[in-house]
């Protein structure tokens, strides 16, 4: 068996110590370091300012709160215990050491599509990291939640796993473009719709979603609120560098573009780009826009440009590598509002990469624009230069003012 050859290659790596097998260990365990890097561990398992994998800050779910657990090989609060098996169950199954039922916040309906070769690297790499003696209580959802097994049930409705099988019909490049944002980058966790139950909403794969009071637009080639309008080139500068023409990496997605995408090879994020130019968009007509003369267009213009204008100008065009175009853009097209909202109120400061270290930001305008006029700016600029979106209301304001107090 492949894997258990593997494994013993480690072992004996590990026992030996002879040069060529030091060499291929060495190999193994920095292939791991960039699986992990791939599928942006660090972003749920190491809390700001904490050690590296000791485990994360609280997620907050529909369903309550999960804490990333400790994946260091500390034996008493990490997975020190843990064998291989065990690790590849939790990747591939959702079935960790002892038969312990994983909750898909940890996405491993995405890894499981990975590679054995690929988790044998992971592994081989978890077992180098610091161990860390860090005790996390991970399950904090109320009951009936809070209980394990109903994950069963969850699995056999929503989960099959298979293993990436490349499309003979495409390029190599189209493949591993697919095999990354399918598996270890699981961009759908966050860019597709849930059901009421937590899973993906069948046939709407990358279509956008929303995560912990961010809306992650569609990836999809949708001319009007996804891709379409982006080239392969934006693509790749965004996930490089955290901005492009278009949008600035805000909210999760800019951790994962700190801790995972910018550290990415040239050549996996042109893969990556290939792929999502290829995924088809949902075929809808784009909605008719709100009329310039209604009430809260004439308002929003005059709030644009008293407060807005002088970064993203008049046309909505913004500044080259500064302040990105609101014309067209998708995120400004989507049908939910929220990380639109929540810039506005809470400001938003770009990521800084090695690739483009000095960045721009956005102030708050929390303090000098009520729950009306936030609505107001937003419908206009959801409704002008080409977009078209449904108006934002001064209770989606309010609930998101709200939320970002607690």
């Amino acid at each position: 068996m492949k894997t258990a050859a593997l494994l013993a290659g480690l072992a004996a790596a590990t026992l030996v110590g002879t040069a060529g097998f030091a060499s291929d260990l060495f190999d193994r365990i920095e292939a791991g370091r960039y699986q992990a890097i791939l599928g942006d561990c660090s972003a749920c398992h190491t809390k700001p300012g904490g050690k590296p994998f000791a485990g994360g800050e609280p997620l907050e779910t529909p369903f309550g709160k999960l804490v990333p657990s400790n994946i260091t090989p500390d034996p008493e609060t990490g997975i020190g215990r843990w064998s291989y098996e065990d690790f590849r169950g939790a990747l591939k199954r959702g079935v960790g050491k002892d038969g312990k039922r994983l909750y898909p916040a940890m996405p491993y309906p995405a890894y499981s599509s990975m590679s054995d070769a690929d988790i044998a690297d992971l592994w081989a790499y978890f077992q180098k990291v610091e161990p860390v003696s860090n005790r996390v209580v991970s399950n904090q959802l109320p009951f009936p939640f809070s209980i394990r097994s109903v994950m069963i049930g969850w699995n056999l409705l929503n989960f099959s796993p298979k293993e990436f099988q490349p499309d003979a019909a495409q390029s190599a490049e189209w493949n591993r473009g697919a095999y990354l944002v399918n598996g270890a980058g699981h961009c759908g966790t966050c860019h597709t719709p849930r059901s009421l139950t937590g899973a993906d909403k069948s046939g709407e794969f990358l279509r956008g979603g929303n995560l912990q009071g961010w809306f992650a637009p569609s990836l999809t080639g949708d001319a009007h609120k996804g891709l379409g309008s982006w080239s392969k080139e934006d693509i790749v500068a965004y996930l490089k560098t955290g901005a492009n023409r278009f949008d600035i990496a805000s909210g999760p997605m800019a951790e994962a573009v700190a801790q995972s995408t910018s550290k990415w090879t040239d050549a996996d994020l042109q893969a990556v780009a290939t792929y999502l130019k290829d995924v088809k968009g949902e075929g809808d007509p784009a909605p008719r826009p709100v009329a310039a003369d209604d009430a809260a267009m004439t308002s929003g213009k005059a709030i644009y440009l008293d407060r807005c204008g002088a970064c993203h100008v008049s046309s909505g065009q913004g500044q080259p590598a500064l302040f990105p175009t609101l014309a067209k853009a998708p995120l400004v097209n989507s049908s939910d509002p929220s990380s639109l909202i929540r810039v506005v109120l809470a400001g938003s400061q770009a990521v800084g990469t090695a690739a483009k270290p000095t960045t721009p930001a956005m102030p708050s305008f929390a303090w000098n624009l009520d729950d009306a006029a936030v609505a107001n700016v937003l419908t206009y600029v959801r409704n002008s230069w080409g977009n078209a979106a449904p108006a934002v209301t001064a209770g989606q304001v309010k609930d998101m003012r709200a939320s970002l107090r607690k």
